[in-house]
């Protein structure tokens, strides 16, 4: 086996003082979680600021990998060579042995970096750096020292046994899952309500998602396009439960009874009142929604100062200064993209206004909300209670559905 071990490097937790422990925690627990998903046998360890992951036989390298890089709270992944504590001319030799595996095109400059937590250890870091350096350089000759900008660094940790790395795998960052409460993302078919789900769930927030249908203007398609965006979250979150609920009378009153240049701003309001009333039942803390200042127009400053007024729950919109472009970048990576522009329309996009108002006066906005009185709470309810929960999955597989509060059952 090329490699015994990983060693797991944070960033931000390292920074959270007394609270530190709880972060390292969860970030533990999230790294157990994904490496069920891999065969073999694996224990994560927590010591002197480092979390280290133990592979106990034979593993897949890039399944290991690849699941541990979907954990958010990790900068790093470290392949490690492990050997007991050794005499330094062992150390040496072992050290110029794994630098020529690790790079079997040696022409590169170099430097070492030891970091040693036995004391007892007979040379301190500077003294290993040069002798294990000056190994490097007789086994290889081909490869150069530059402490400054080098091309490679081998670093050598001198603990209980000795632990050499090289390769540093970028994670994807953030705050394990968890760490920042939950939250409701309002999730659509497009692109960029699934990009801002992942980047408040890289803040730590677990993810519940509520989707509006309207059958027959939009199809089952487009159900299992969100349930495939969904899916695709899942991978960095864990199981989403997504509520599904059926909008379609609510919308077809609001064409009857409202302006039509305020169609999509009054459509929004309550599909927020109806996220609210869902996020208060399953103990969300926030709403999440993938809005972008100035993107459409119902997205201007106005009418998002519109449309929060509705809420008493704060309203994270972390893509709000992104353009598209970014946006974009951003679901190519998380592999999003291709599945949202799968031509499968939401009914946001059924029931568009030709000329939607872009500076909404909340007093004129309230006083046409008023033509709803005569159905609208009775609608609502009605479309609450539609509301189907599926539990989504890396998988997209539906685990489950009902029509009960998932805090009642327990889940």
């Amino acid at each position: 086996m090329r490699y015994q071990a990983f060693l797991i490097k944070y960033a931000e937790i390292g920074i959270k003082g007394k609270n530190r422990g709880i972060f390292e925690e969860k970030l533990v627990s999230q790294m157990k979680i994904a490496l069920k998903r891999c065969e073999g046998k694996f224990s994560v360890a927590r010591t002197s600021g480092r979390v280290f992951v133990y592979c106990d036989g034979e593993y897949d390298y890039e399944e290991v990998t690849q699941n541990l890089q979907e954990v958010f709270g990790i900068v790093g992944i470290c392949p490690i060579r492990i050997l007991p504590v050794c005499e330094i001319g062992e150390l040496k030799k072992a050290a110029a042995e794994f630098f020529g595996e690790e790079y079997p095109d040696r022409a590169h400059t170099f430097k070492v970096h030891c970091r040693r937590l036995s004391k007892n250890y007979p040379l301190d870091s500077m003294g290993v750096n040069a002798e294990v350096g000056e190994a490097i350089l007789e086994a290889y000759p081909e490869a150069t020292v530059d402490v400054h900008e080098p091309e490679i660094q081998l670093n050598i940790e001198i603990r209980e046994r000795i632990y050499l790395y090289s390769h540093i795998l970028e994670g994807p960052g953030g705050l394990p899952i968890g760490t920042a409460g939950k939250a409701m993302l309002l999730l659509s078919g497009g692109i960029d309500s699934p990009v801002a789900g992942y980047m408040c769930a890289k803040r730590g927030l677990k993810l519940d998602a509520v989707y509006y249908n309207a059958p027959p203007y939009t199809s089952e398609r487009a159900l299992q396009k969100v349930i495939d965006l969904a899916s695709k979250v899942a991978r960095y979150t864990g199981p989403i439960y997504l509520h599904n609920i059926n909008f379609t009378k609510i919308q077809l009153y609001i064409y009857e009874k409202c302006p039509h240049d305020e169609l999509t701003i009054i459509m929004r309001r309550f599909m927020m009142r109806i996220a609210e009333t869902i996020a208060k039942r399953t103990a969300c803390d926030a709403l999440i929604t993938g809005e972008s200042l100035g993107q459409v127009a119902s997205q201007t400053t106005r009418s998002l100062a519109v449309t929060n007024e509705v809420c008493t729950l704060p309203v994270f919109r972390p893509l709000i200064a992104f353009d598209k472009e970014e946006i974009i970048h951003i679901s190519k990576k998380i592999d999003t993209f291709e599945t949202s522009i799968l031509p499968y329309e939401d009914c946001c996009t059924i029931f568009v206004a030709k000329h939607p108002v872009t500076k909404p006066v909340a007093d004129v906005i309230r006083r046409h909300e008023r033509n709803l009185d005569e159905k609208i709470d009775e609608l609502v309810q009605e479309a609450l209670e539609t509301d189907e929960i599926l539990i989504v999955d890396r998988d997209g597989s539906r685990v489950f559905k009902h029509r009960e509060d998932p805090l009642e059952k327990g889940m």
